[in-house]
């Protein structure tokens, strides 16, 4: 089981995944078919996230079978962001699909 925070365009959201690696490109194939084509993700202790979370932690991850991959346990980017310290954070992955960046002028 993995715990990570994916900053995404609209704000940090925490994910629960049993991928092994949050680039792991099935995980960025199902983000991406949620509109998330571009973040930067960071693992968190799954053992903290349940520290912080408490019964939350526990609903989401009996929800969680084998046969499931993905969870989102908070998508308040506030609440996310505030919740964890960045020495908190692993080290960072980055996703980026082929994008087309607009250019003023």
């Amino acid at each position: 089981m993995k715990a990570g925070i994916f900053f995404t365009g609209t704000g940090p959201i925490l994910l629960l995944t049993t991928y092994s690696e949050l680039n792991d490109p099935a995980l960025v194939a199902k983000l991406e078919q949620k509109g998330i084509k571009k973040f930067i993700a960071y693992e968190v202790s799954e053992s903290l996230v349940q520290e912080r979370y408490g019964q939350q932690f526990k609903i989401i991850m009996g929800d969680l079978r084998q046969t499931d991959d993905l969870r989102v346990l908070d998508y308040d980017g506030h609440h996310v962001f505030y919740n964890f310290a960045l020495s908190d954070l692993g080290n960072p992955v980055f996703h980026e699909k082929n994008m087309h960046i607009l250019k003023a002028g």
